[in-house]
C-alpha cells in the first residue's frame, strides 16, 4: 500500500460536515482537525500511484467546503516503536 498524507483547507463553518464527508470515502483511513496553515489532514492509502488522482482530486476535491489541497506521498514510515527497537540492537533483553 501506498500513503499519503493530504493537508485541506476547508471553509470553517463546514469542517466538521467536510471532516465526515472526507473520512467516508474509500482509500482514506483518518481525517485530523489540526492546528496551523491548514484545517484538516487526511491519511490516504491505496494499492497504485494513479489511484491518488481519483481519491484526492476527484473525490475529496470536490467535497463542498474544500478550498484547497497539498499531498505528500510517503516514502518511509517510522514510529515510536520502530525507533525503539532500533535501539535496542546488540542489547541483551534478558540483561534489562
Amino acid at each position: 500500500m501506498i500513503t499519503a498524507l493530504a493537508s485541506i483547507i476547508v471553509v470553517s463553518s463546514r469542517i466538521p460536515e467536510v471532516a465526515q464527508e472526507i473520512a467516508d470515502i474509500p482509500g482514506v483511513e483518518t481525517v485530523y482537525s489540526v492546528t496551523g496553515d491548514v484545517d484538516l489532514v487526511a491519511i490516504v492509502t491505496v494499492r497504485r500511484h494513479e489511484e491518488f488522482a481519483g481519491v484526492i482530486a476527484d473525490r475529496i476535491g470536490k467535497v463542498e467546503g474544500v478550498l484547497d489541497t497539498t499531498t505528500n506521498i510517503a516514502f518511509a514510515a517510522y514510529s515510536a516503536r520502530d525507533l525503539g527497537e532500533g535501539f535496542s540492537l546488540g542489547e541483551d533483553p534478558a540483561a534489562g
